[in-house]
């Protein structure tokens, strides 16, 4: 699968649009030096015709000297005028280093500190951002398909019976970090909160009731085996049926919920609950059935049978196009709860906060480094000319201003010079 790249694209046009107006700015500011040459030329011959022409001339001379003079300092910052290695000028090459270590300590020290970022991360919307891209199909879809392919190139890379066996030591080892005992307590708190263990009991009293009709003759039968001989069958036959309709009265008033027995089963299941969440002598217990557990063979073996299930179902899924289609619908989904649900999206945006201040801050340093060395690592012409394509257009303002201000401040002292 072949990814495009946008973003290549975007940053030559950007390019392409700073070095127009950088050579703009030049022919701007080189053609009003030639003006300023035109009229100091002109006003010099007709300034014995008339002598007010002194002041334009004054004006273009000294905004001449201001042209040269500027112009003179923005090529020094990057190469030496006319080829000539006059000191102190091409100090962007010769400060390549420095550039460097100052870019990377700046970025460092006014970027990616703490509480800088801190500030500027928690002005974005990073939840907010992440569901309008996926409610998007074509961004969904994308990325769902390279997914897809990744966990296809993972499958396909990797041993199977090397993966089953790290998958099937990280469930054991996952299995053995957590409690059984508190762990069986809060699933047995939970399921009694919504009522499914008074379901239990009410499938347990319908079973009790089949079993009771299925084997009332069993019963009889087991009746008249223990009861004297000297008793008539007759007799064994109503006492089994009074035991049945006993036992079967008191399975109808168990269907009662304030039932006493009922209430007291309630009572030690609650106790069981608590116990098996702060006994000791219970979570030992626990423990040891689980070391059992782990340690019987038909246990690991069903382990790797469902590790196998899985990675089969998703090597079939990965060469067909379902796999494609589910996580785009679990991507679009997760994109719509974020967009409709506002806990979860703070939640996330915590999350994700913590792990950037986390991840970038305590590296600052590492940052800078790099990019110390990615400066360092630049030649000389692709420095001067990034830095000067960044700034060139502003410096070519500065010969503009030089030119306009030098030449108005001629005028002002050829001014009062003469009325002087």
């Amino acid at each position: 699968m072949l990814l495009r790249l946008p973003q290549a694209s975007a940053v030559t046009e950007v390019a392409d649009t700073r070095l127009r107006d950088l050579r703009r700015m030049r022919v701007l500011a080189t053609g009003l030096l030639v003006l300023m040459f035109a009229i100091f030329v002109a006003t010099s011959y007709g300034q014995q015709q008339w002598p007010w022409l002194a002041y334009p001339r004054a004006f273009a001379e000294a905004g001449m000297i201001g042209a040269c003079a500027d112009w003179f300092a923005v090529v020094a910052l990057f190469r030496h005028p006319f080829g000539i290695p006059i000191p102190h000028t091409a100090i962007v090459p010769r400060s390549k280093e420095r550039i460097g270590i100052a870019i990377g300590r700046f970025t460092a020290s006014n970027f990616l500190s703490p509480r800088v970022l801190a500030e500027r991360i928690r002005e974005v919307d990073l939840a907010g951002w992440i569901a309008r891209w996926l409610s998007k199909p074509d961004n969904a879809r994308n990325a769902a398909q390279r997914v897809a392919a990744v966990l296809h190139q993972l499958l396909r890379s990797m041993p199977r019976k090397d993966v089953n066996a790290v998958l099937t030591r990280a469930t054991r080892y996952g299995i053995e970090a957590v409690p059984l005992a508190p762990l069986a307590s809060r699933v047995l708190k939970l399921l009694w909160a919504h009522g499914e263990m008074q379901t239990v009991v009410e499938k347990a009293i319908d079973y009790g009731h089949a079993a009771l009709a299925r084997n009332r003759e069993t019963i009889k039968l087991k009746v008249s085996q223990r009861s004297s001989r000297l008793i008539p069958k007759w007799i064994d036959a109503i006492v089994a049926d009074k035991i049945v309709a006993g036992v079967t009265q008191i399975l109808e008033e168990m269907r009662e919920p304030n039932h006493p027995w009922r209430v007291e089963l309630a009572t030690a299941v609650q106790r069981w609950i608590a116990e098996l969440a702060t006994d000791p002598e219970m979570r030992t217990r626990g423990e040891e059935l689980k070391a059992q557990l782990l340690n019987n063979p038909v246990v690991v073996g069903q382990i790797d049978a469902v590790w196998e299930q899985i990675e089969t179902q998703l090597d079939a899924m990965t060469s067909s196009n379902r796999l494609d289609e589910t996580l785009e619908q679990m991507l679009t989904a997760i994109g719509d709860r974020l967009a409709s649900d506002a806990r979860i999206g703070d939640g996330i945006n915590r999350w994700l906060r913590v792990a950037i201040l986390r991840a970038v801050a305590p590296r600052r340093t590492e940052i800078a480094a790099f990019i110390r060395k990615v400066v360092e690592n630049w030649d000389t012409a692709t420095l001067v000319n990034r830095i000067e394509l960044q700034v060139g257009p502003d410096l070519q303002y500065i010969r503009i201003n030089g030119t306009l201000v030098g030449g108005l401040v001629g005028l002002a002292i050829f001014a009062v010079t003469q009325w002087l």
